[in-house]
Protein backbone atom coordinates (compact mmCIF):
# COMPACT_ATOMS: atom_id res chain seq x y z
CA UNK A 1 0.00 0.00 0.00
CA UNK A 2 2.92 2.32 0.72
CA UNK A 3 4.01 2.03 -2.90
CA UNK A 4 0.47 2.84 -4.08
CA UNK A 5 0.38 5.97 -1.91
CA UNK A 6 3.76 7.19 -3.23
CA UNK A 7 2.74 6.47 -6.83
CA UNK A 8 -0.56 8.36 -6.52
CA UNK A 9 1.17 11.26 -4.74
CA UNK A 10 3.82 11.50 -7.47
CA UNK A 11 1.16 11.51 -10.16
CA UNK A 12 -0.88 14.18 -8.36
CA UNK A 13 2.19 16.44 -7.99
CA UNK A 14 2.88 16.20 -11.71
CA UNK A 15 -0.68 17.14 -12.66
CA UNK A 16 -0.71 20.04 -10.19
CA UNK A 17 2.50 21.47 -11.64
CA UNK A 18 1.12 21.20 -15.19
CA UNK A 19 -2.27 22.79 -14.38
CA UNK A 20 -2.76 26.06 -16.26
CA UNK A 21 -6.12 27.17 -14.84
CA UNK A 22 -8.27 26.99 -11.74
CA UNK A 23 -10.69 24.64 -13.49
CA UNK A 24 -7.85 22.17 -14.14
CA UNK A 25 -6.79 22.42 -10.49
CA UNK A 26 -10.36 21.67 -9.42
CA UNK A 27 -10.31 18.56 -11.61
CA UNK A 28 -7.05 17.40 -9.98
CA UNK A 29 -8.51 17.97 -6.52
CA UNK A 30 -11.59 15.91 -7.35
CA UNK A 31 -9.45 13.13 -8.88
CA UNK A 32 -7.19 12.67 -5.84
CA UNK A 33 -8.72 14.08 -2.61
CA UNK A 34 -12.41 14.28 -3.52
CA UNK A 35 -14.95 11.80 -2.12
CA UNK A 36 -14.28 9.48 -5.05
CA UNK A 37 -10.63 10.53 -5.42
CA UNK A 38 -7.77 8.04 -5.61
CA UNK A 39 -6.43 8.75 -2.09
CA UNK A 40 -9.94 8.73 -0.57
CA UNK A 41 -10.68 5.33 -2.15
CA UNK A 42 -7.35 3.99 -0.89
CA UNK A 43 -8.41 4.96 2.63
CA UNK A 44 -11.24 2.43 2.34
CA UNK A 45 -8.66 -0.35 1.83
CA UNK A 46 -7.00 0.14 5.24
CA UNK A 47 -9.25 -2.43 6.97
CA UNK A 48 -7.78 -5.07 4.64
CA UNK A 49 -4.18 -4.25 5.69
CA UNK A 50 -2.41 -6.13 8.47
CA UNK A 51 -3.55 -4.70 11.82
CA UNK A 52 0.00 -3.80 12.87
CA UNK A 53 0.45 -1.63 9.74
CA UNK A 54 -2.90 0.17 9.81
CA UNK A 55 -1.82 3.15 11.96
CA UNK A 56 1.23 3.78 9.78
CA UNK A 57 -0.77 3.51 6.51
CA UNK A 58 -3.51 5.80 7.84
CA UNK A 59 -0.92 8.38 8.83
CA UNK A 60 0.75 8.22 5.39
CA UNK A 61 -2.57 8.61 3.59
CA UNK A 62 -3.55 11.65 5.66
CA UNK A 63 -0.16 13.21 5.05
CA UNK A 64 -0.48 12.59 1.31
CA UNK A 65 -3.98 14.15 1.19
CA UNK A 66 -2.81 17.20 3.14
CA UNK A 67 0.21 17.59 0.88
CA UNK A 68 -1.93 17.45 -2.27
CA UNK A 69 -4.37 20.02 -0.82
CA UNK A 70 -1.54 22.41 0.11
CA UNK A 71 0.10 22.07 -3.31
CA UNK A 72 -3.23 22.85 -4.99
CA UNK A 73 -3.71 25.98 -2.84
CA UNK A 74 -0.18 27.14 -3.63
CA UNK A 75 -0.69 26.59 -7.35
CA UNK A 76 -3.97 28.48 -7.24
CA UNK A 77 -2.23 31.49 -5.65
CA UNK A 78 0.50 31.26 -8.26
CA UNK A 79 -2.02 31.31 -11.09
CA UNK A 80 -3.84 34.29 -9.61
CA UNK A 81 -0.62 36.28 -9.30
CA UNK A 82 0.37 35.42 -12.84
CA UNK A 83 -2.98 36.52 -14.22
CA UNK A 84 -2.63 39.94 -12.57
CA UNK A 85 0.92 40.55 -13.74
CA UNK A 86 1.36 43.72 -15.78
CA UNK A 87 3.11 43.35 -19.10
CA UNK A 88 6.59 44.86 -19.22
CA UNK A 89 5.57 47.14 -22.11
CA UNK A 90 2.54 48.55 -20.24
CA UNK A 91 2.94 52.23 -19.37
CA UNK A 92 0.80 53.14 -16.36
CA UNK A 93 1.32 56.86 -17.02
CA UNK A 94 -0.54 56.83 -20.37
CA UNK A 95 -4.06 58.25 -19.99
CA UNK A 96 -6.80 55.66 -20.41
CA UNK A 97 -9.50 55.65 -23.07
CA UNK A 98 -12.91 56.59 -21.72
CA UNK A 99 -15.40 53.84 -22.60
CA UNK A 100 -18.18 54.99 -24.90
CA UNK A 101 -21.56 55.27 -23.21
CA UNK A 102 -24.85 54.49 -24.89
CA UNK A 103 -28.16 56.27 -24.68
CA UNK A 104 -31.80 55.85 -25.61
CA UNK A 105 -32.84 56.60 -29.17
CA UNK A 106 -34.81 59.90 -29.15
CA UNK A 107 -37.95 58.13 -30.41
CA UNK A 108 -37.65 55.53 -27.64
CA UNK A 109 -37.14 58.30 -25.09
CA UNK A 110 -40.23 60.11 -26.36
CA UNK A 111 -42.24 56.87 -26.08
CA UNK A 112 -41.10 56.42 -22.47
CA UNK A 113 -41.98 60.03 -21.65
CA UNK A 114 -45.46 59.56 -23.09
CA UNK A 115 -45.87 56.30 -21.16
CA UNK A 116 -45.03 58.15 -17.94
CA UNK A 117 -47.43 60.97 -18.77
CA UNK A 118 -50.32 58.63 -19.57
CA UNK A 119 -49.67 56.39 -16.56
CA UNK A 120 -49.93 59.47 -14.37
CA UNK A 121 -53.49 59.87 -15.70
CA UNK A 122 -54.45 56.24 -15.03
CA UNK A 123 -53.89 54.75 -18.49
CA UNK A 124 -52.72 51.19 -19.17
CA UNK A 125 -49.93 50.40 -21.70
CA UNK A 126 -50.97 47.91 -24.41
CA UNK A 127 -48.75 46.10 -26.95
CA UNK A 128 -49.43 43.63 -29.76
CA UNK A 129 -47.72 41.83 -32.66
CA UNK A 130 -46.65 43.77 -35.75
CA UNK A 131 -48.39 41.28 -38.08
CA UNK A 132 -52.17 41.55 -38.22
CA UNK A 133 -55.08 40.66 -40.50
CA UNK A 134 -57.25 42.55 -42.95
CA UNK A 135 -60.15 41.85 -40.61
CA UNK A 136 -58.62 43.97 -37.83
CA UNK A 137 -56.74 46.45 -40.01
CA UNK A 138 -59.77 47.44 -42.09
CA UNK A 139 -63.06 45.53 -41.65
CA UNK A 140 -63.50 46.19 -37.94
CA UNK A 141 -62.47 49.82 -38.44
CA UNK A 142 -65.35 50.60 -40.79
CA UNK A 143 -63.20 50.76 -43.95
CA UNK A 144 -65.37 50.09 -47.04
CA UNK A 145 -64.42 46.99 -49.11
CA UNK A 146 -63.06 49.10 -51.99
CA UNK A 147 -61.02 51.53 -49.86
CA UNK A 148 -57.62 52.25 -51.52
CA UNK A 149 -55.76 51.67 -48.23
CA UNK A 150 -56.44 47.96 -48.68
CA UNK A 151 -54.36 47.89 -51.88
CA UNK A 152 -50.69 46.85 -52.01
CA UNK A 153 -49.77 50.38 -53.06
CA UNK A 154 -50.48 51.36 -49.44
CA UNK A 155 -50.27 48.19 -47.32
CA UNK A 156 -47.56 45.52 -47.09
CA UNK A 157 -49.30 42.17 -47.50
CA UNK A 158 -47.49 38.99 -46.40
CA UNK A 159 -46.59 36.82 -49.38
CA UNK A 160 -48.44 33.49 -49.24
CA UNK A 161 -51.05 34.99 -46.87
CA UNK A 162 -52.43 37.69 -49.18
CA UNK A 163 -55.51 35.84 -50.42
CA UNK A 164 -58.68 34.38 -48.93
CA UNK A 165 -61.05 35.76 -46.34
CA UNK A 166 -60.27 38.95 -44.47
CA UNK A 167 -59.25 36.98 -41.38
CA UNK A 168 -56.84 34.90 -43.51
CA UNK A 169 -55.13 37.80 -45.27
CA UNK A 170 -52.15 38.98 -43.20
CA UNK A 171 -50.15 42.20 -43.42
CA UNK A 172 -47.68 44.34 -41.56
CA UNK A 173 -49.90 46.57 -39.48
CA UNK A 174 -50.53 49.84 -41.39
CA UNK A 175 -51.75 51.52 -38.19
CA UNK A 176 -52.37 50.64 -34.54
CA UNK A 177 -56.13 51.16 -34.42
CA UNK A 178 -57.04 47.55 -35.26
CA UNK A 179 -55.16 46.42 -32.16
CA UNK A 180 -57.28 48.80 -30.12
CA UNK A 181 -60.39 46.93 -31.26
CA UNK A 182 -58.79 43.72 -30.07
CA UNK A 183 -58.17 45.39 -26.69
CA UNK A 184 -61.86 46.35 -26.45
CA UNK A 185 -62.81 42.73 -27.17
CA UNK A 186 -60.55 41.26 -24.49
CA UNK A 187 -61.00 43.76 -21.63
CA UNK A 188 -63.92 45.17 -19.71
CA UNK A 189 -65.10 48.81 -19.81
CA UNK A 190 -64.39 51.54 -18.98
CA UNK A 191 -61.20 51.77 -21.06
CA UNK A 192 -58.18 54.02 -20.66
CA UNK A 193 -55.17 52.69 -22.54
CA UNK A 194 -52.35 53.66 -24.87
CA UNK A 195 -50.83 51.55 -27.60
CA UNK A 196 -47.29 52.44 -28.85
CA UNK A 197 -45.61 50.66 -31.75
CA UNK A 198 -44.11 50.63 -35.23
CA UNK A 199 -46.33 50.64 -38.32
CA UNK A 200 -45.60 50.10 -42.02
CA UNK A 201 -46.82 51.93 -45.13
CA UNK A 202 -45.83 51.42 -48.75
CA UNK A 203 -45.09 55.05 -49.54
CA UNK A 204 -42.30 57.23 -50.88
CA UNK A 205 -39.68 58.20 -48.32
CA UNK A 206 -38.95 61.91 -47.96
CA UNK A 207 -38.12 64.43 -45.24
CA UNK A 208 -41.55 63.98 -43.63
CA UNK A 209 -42.43 60.34 -44.41
CA UNK A 210 -40.94 56.91 -43.74
CA UNK A 211 -42.04 53.42 -44.75
CA UNK A 212 -41.60 52.16 -41.16
CA UNK A 213 -42.39 54.67 -38.44
CA UNK A 214 -43.77 54.91 -34.92
CA UNK A 215 -47.26 55.77 -33.76
CA UNK A 216 -48.68 56.22 -30.30
CA UNK A 217 -52.39 55.62 -29.92
CA UNK A 218 -54.53 56.65 -26.95
CA UNK A 219 -58.17 55.71 -26.40
CA UNK A 220 -60.73 56.51 -23.73
CA UNK A 221 -64.11 54.74 -23.81
CA UNK A 222 -66.73 55.30 -21.14
CA UNK A 223 -70.36 56.25 -20.75
CA UNK A 224 -69.84 60.01 -20.35
CA UNK A 225 -66.83 61.25 -22.31
CA UNK A 226 -67.11 64.77 -23.71
CA UNK A 227 -65.28 66.26 -26.67
CA UNK A 228 -63.73 68.83 -24.32
CA UNK A 229 -62.19 66.02 -22.25
CA UNK A 230 -60.38 64.77 -25.34
CA UNK A 231 -58.99 68.17 -26.20
CA UNK A 232 -57.79 68.69 -22.62
CA UNK A 233 -56.07 65.30 -22.80
CA UNK A 234 -54.20 66.34 -25.96
CA UNK A 235 -53.10 69.68 -24.49
CA UNK A 236 -52.01 68.02 -21.23
CA UNK A 237 -49.90 65.39 -23.02
CA UNK A 238 -48.15 67.91 -25.26
CA UNK A 239 -47.39 70.21 -22.35
CA UNK A 240 -45.87 67.30 -20.40
CA UNK A 241 -43.75 66.22 -23.37
CA UNK A 242 -42.49 69.70 -24.25
CA UNK A 243 -42.42 71.13 -20.74
CA UNK A 244 -44.63 74.07 -21.71
CA UNK A 245 -48.06 74.81 -23.18
CA UNK A 246 -48.14 74.15 -26.92
CA UNK A 247 -50.78 75.80 -29.14
CA UNK A 248 -53.12 73.19 -30.64
CA UNK A 249 -55.85 73.43 -33.25
CA UNK A 250 -58.40 70.88 -34.44
CA UNK A 251 -59.76 70.76 -37.98
CA UNK A 252 -62.58 68.59 -39.27
CA UNK A 253 -61.25 65.54 -41.07
CA UNK A 254 -62.56 62.23 -42.34
CA UNK A 255 -61.32 58.87 -41.03
CA UNK A 256 -63.51 55.74 -41.35
CA UNK A 257 -62.98 54.75 -37.70
CA UNK A 258 -64.09 58.02 -36.04
CA UNK A 259 -67.24 60.12 -36.24
CA UNK A 260 -66.78 63.04 -36.01
CA UNK A 261 -63.10 63.02 -37.00
CA UNK A 262 -60.44 65.70 -36.64
CA UNK A 263 -57.00 66.58 -37.91
CA UNK A 264 -55.10 67.73 -34.84
CA UNK A 265 -52.26 70.18 -35.45
CA UNK A 266 -49.70 71.74 -33.15
CA UNK A 267 -47.72 74.90 -33.65
CA UNK A 268 -44.50 74.10 -35.52
CA UNK A 269 -41.71 74.01 -32.95
CA UNK A 270 -38.98 74.26 -35.59
CA UNK A 271 -39.95 77.78 -36.63
CA UNK A 272 -42.16 78.76 -33.68
CA UNK A 273 -45.18 79.15 -35.92
CA UNK A 274 -43.51 81.58 -38.34
CA UNK A 275 -43.45 79.14 -41.26
CA UNK A 276 -40.69 76.87 -42.55
CA UNK A 277 -40.12 73.92 -44.90
CA UNK A 278 -41.15 71.44 -42.17
CA UNK A 279 -44.63 72.96 -41.73
CA UNK A 280 -44.85 73.94 -45.43
CA UNK A 281 -44.71 77.60 -44.36
CA UNK A 282 -48.10 77.56 -42.61
CA UNK A 283 -46.83 77.54 -39.02
CA UNK A 284 -48.74 74.36 -38.08
CA UNK A 285 -47.92 70.69 -38.45
CA UNK A 286 -50.31 67.74 -38.30
CA UNK A 287 -49.32 65.35 -35.50
CA UNK A 288 -52.38 63.16 -35.01
CA UNK A 289 -55.87 62.29 -36.19
CA UNK A 290 -58.52 62.04 -33.52
CA UNK A 291 -62.19 61.99 -32.73
CA UNK A 292 -65.01 59.91 -31.30
CA UNK A 293 -64.83 56.17 -32.14
CA UNK A 294 -67.31 55.34 -34.92
CA UNK A 295 -70.38 53.37 -33.73
CA UNK A 296 -69.37 50.47 -36.02
CA UNK A 297 -65.94 50.33 -34.35
CA UNK A 298 -67.54 50.23 -30.90
CA UNK A 299 -69.84 47.43 -32.09
CA UNK A 300 -66.79 45.53 -33.44
CA UNK A 301 -65.31 45.83 -29.95
CA UNK A 302 -68.46 44.36 -28.41
CA UNK A 303 -69.87 47.64 -27.07
CA UNK A 304 -73.26 49.31 -27.47
CA UNK A 305 -72.67 52.74 -29.14
CA UNK A 306 -75.90 54.01 -27.58
CA UNK A 307 -74.38 53.41 -24.17
CA UNK A 308 -70.66 54.10 -24.70
CA UNK A 309 -68.67 56.85 -26.36
CA UNK A 310 -65.07 57.97 -26.18
CA UNK A 311 -62.17 59.89 -27.62
CA UNK A 312 -59.31 58.61 -29.74
CA UNK A 313 -55.96 60.06 -30.88
CA UNK A 314 -53.13 58.51 -32.85
CA UNK A 315 -49.91 60.46 -32.37
CA UNK A 316 -47.28 60.48 -35.12
CA UNK A 317 -44.41 59.80 -32.74
CA UNK A 318 -41.65 60.52 -35.28
CA UNK A 319 -43.10 63.95 -36.07
CA UNK A 320 -43.47 64.74 -32.39
CA UNK A 321 -39.76 63.95 -31.89
CA UNK A 322 -38.94 66.23 -34.83
CA UNK A 323 -40.82 69.02 -33.07
CA UNK A 324 -39.18 68.34 -29.73
CA UNK A 325 -35.65 68.68 -31.10
CA UNK A 326 -36.22 71.02 -34.04
CA UNK A 327 -35.12 68.46 -36.64
CA UNK A 328 -36.34 69.04 -40.20
CA UNK A 329 -35.82 65.54 -41.71
CA UNK A 330 -37.41 62.42 -40.19
CA UNK A 331 -35.00 60.16 -42.09
CA UNK A 332 -32.18 61.22 -39.79
CA UNK A 333 -33.81 59.37 -36.88
CA UNK A 334 -33.84 56.11 -38.87
CA UNK A 335 -30.41 56.46 -40.44
CA UNK A 336 -28.41 54.79 -37.62
CA UNK A 337 -25.87 57.60 -38.08
CA UNK A 338 -24.12 57.76 -34.71
CA UNK A 339 -22.85 61.28 -35.41
CA UNK A 340 -26.48 62.40 -35.39
CA UNK A 341 -27.77 60.15 -32.59
CA UNK A 342 -24.97 61.02 -30.14
CA UNK A 343 -26.53 64.47 -29.75
CA UNK A 344 -29.43 62.99 -27.78
CA UNK A 345 -27.52 61.04 -25.10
Amino acid sequence: MKDKINSILSEAKKQISEAASESQLQSVKSAYVGKQGALSLLMKEIPTVDASLRPEMGKLLNQAKNEVTELIDQKKTELLLKSSEVSSDFDCSVPGILPTSGGLHPITQMCYDLNDAFRSMGFEIFEEDEITSELYSFDKLNFPPNHPARESMDTYWIEGHDKGGTNEKLCLRPHLTGGSVRYLQTHKPPYRFVYPGKVYRNETTDAHHERAFFQYEALIVDKDITFTSGKVMIQTILSKVFGRDVPVRMRLGFFPFVEPGFEIDMECQVCGGKGCSVCKHVGWIEVMPGGTPHPNVLRAGGLDPDEYTGFYVNIGLDRLVMMRYGVDDVRLFHSADLRFLKQFK
